[in-house]
Order: structure tokens, then sequence, then C-alpha cells
């Protein structure tokens, strides 16, 4: 039996210790790659066609021809997670992901791309506590780059701005979760997540220009539409934040996590979850077929 997980590497299915990329490779010398990651659910993926189409639109946007097809990009990935999936106990789950790099010099003023698939599980026991206690939020001196220099819609590998975000938070509060302003001071985004505030039954988030728009906050918007719950994209700053009934944020892999505090200051009441997050959870826990809170709660 292998007990490796495999990852697709340029044209290769192989052991993960044997994946090699180029030291002159594009992605790793200028971070000049797009990704996409999505997750399963009970070991089935979930939302592939909508991961894939955003990946695809970074390419567009980074001008990296990927070499292949989105149909054959979605068949790799399918036949990776299926390899993977014998070596998952049968209550986790994986991130499956998948990477294109402009890849290495080809001789000829082009580039010969970089194409990976893998998958990796899910840090459910690390991330437990948040889904019982909420996460802590604090936001950084550092301002997220603005869309008139790096449109922040676009999935690259340049994390760069959100990783000195995220070391000047850790640095004062390990377990708090980064969340950048914009340059105008308006809640911006985290690594790899979205923010959402409750006011008055209504949810509000940043707007799409100056965010990825997260798979994740794309069904928060529809779980909610079919709550009767109105939502906004519109400029949120602190005020907004500090007198929010709720917090909560969106990823693939939090689906729906609750905010405890921002920035020392307690968010609402203090319940956890509040009322409309817990809604949202548990119609996000139903569309998936899995107890999102559950998942995470059991390993505490």
């Amino acid at each position: 039996m292998n007990q490796e997980r495999v990852a697709y590497v340029n044209g290769r299915i192989v052991p993960e210790s044997e994946a090699r990329v180029s030291i002159h490779d594009r992605g790793f010398v200028q971070g000049d790659a797009v990704f996409d990651t999505t997750r399963t659910f009970g070991h089935k993926i979930f939302r592939l066609d909508e991961h894939l189409d955003r990946l695809f639109d970074s390419l567009r946007y980074t001008r990296i021809d990927p070499g292949m097809s989105r149909d054959r990009l979605a068949e790799l990935t399918m036949q990776v997670l299926e390899a993977n999936l014998s070596l998952l106990d049968k209550e986790d789950d994986y991130w499956v992901t998948q990477r294109v790099t402009r890849g290495t010099p080809d001789g000829d003023g082009g580039f010969d791309p970089t194409v990976i698939v893998d998958c990796q599980p899910l840090p459910f026991v690390e991330r437990s506590r948040f889904f019982r206690d909420g996460l802590p939020i604090r936001t950084p001196s550092v301002r997220r780059t603005p869309p008139e220099s790096v449109s922040p819609r676009a999935k690259t590998h340049n994390y760069l701005n959100l990783v000195m975000g995220e070391l000047e938070v850790k640095a004062a509060d390990p377990r708090a979760l980064s969340m950048l302003l914009d340059l105008d001071g308006n809640l911006c985004e985290g690594m790899g997540s979205n923010i959402f505030i409750v006011r008055d039954g209504e949810l509000a988030t940043p707007r799409d220009r100056f965010v990825l728009a997260g798979i994740s906050r794309s069904v928060t918007f529809e779980l909610a539409e079919s709550l009767n719950l109105p939502v906004r994209q519109m400029d949120i700053d602190l005020f907004d934040a500090y007198a929010a009934d709720e917090v909560f944020v969106t990823s693939t892999s939090w689906c729906i996590c609750p905010v405890s505090t921002i920035n020392g200051s307690s968010v609402g009441s203090g319940r956890i979850p509040g009322p409309v997050t817990k809604r949202l959870q548990e119609a996000y826990s139903d569309l998936v077929g899995i107890d999102i809170i559950r998942q995470y709660t059991r390993r505490l």
C-alpha cells in the first residue's frame, strides 16, 4: 500500500517526495504564477467548476498559457484526488489545489509552463477552538495592495503583502487572524479569507474591486438570499466593524467562522456564534452534507 500522497507535476503523477520544480521557474523566482484551491466535504470535491473558472480568469489576467484545457485540468484534479483518498481518515477532508506558473525559459524568448495539482489535509485540530470561541481579528499597519497596482481579484502566488500583515499580527497575538485595510482605511481581506459584518439583520462585505471574491463568499451570498437576509457590498471602516452585531469570515477551509474580537474589542453581545451567523452555518452544512461546525469542534 502506498502511504505517501501523490501530486501531478508537468505530465506525471508522482509521490510528493519526488515532485520537483526548477530553480529557474518564474513561479519560484518572481512569484509569477496563479493558483486556486477547493476542498472536499465527506471526500467529495466542492464546486470545482467555479474554482477552475476563477483559475482561468487569473491565467488570462496574468497572460499565462497553461498549455492545457480547463477540462483536462479538471480530469487531472479528479485523478489526483482519487489517488489520495485512500490515505484520508473518513472524518477528514482535503484541500485540493491547482497551480500554474509561467514556467522556465524555453530558449526562444518564451516559457514552458509548470502545472501542479496536489492535496493537503485540512487543519481541523489547529483551528477547532475558533468554532467554539470565535476568531480574534487584528488589522495590521500594512495596507492591502490597491487594485491600481495589482488586481486582488487574481489569485496569484505573490502573497508577500498579505504575509507581511500576518507577520505583524502574529507577533502581537499568535492566535489572531490578520485582516488588512485598504488605503482608505476600510476593511479589505485576510490571507485567503473574506469578512462580513451583520447589523440589524443585514449583511455587508467589502466590494469586489478590492478583494479576491472567494467561492465561499459567493456561497454565503446564495445562502443569505435563501434565508431572506439582505447583503450589500460596501466600504466598511473600523467604526462599522466595532459597532456590528456580528462579524464572521468565509474561506474554503473555514466555510463560515464567527469572529469574537476586532483589535481587542468584543463583537456585539459576545455570543458565539451570533444568531445570523448560526443560521448561515446551518444552511452551509445542509448544502454540503456535512456539519461544518462539528467537523472542527469534535477535535477539541
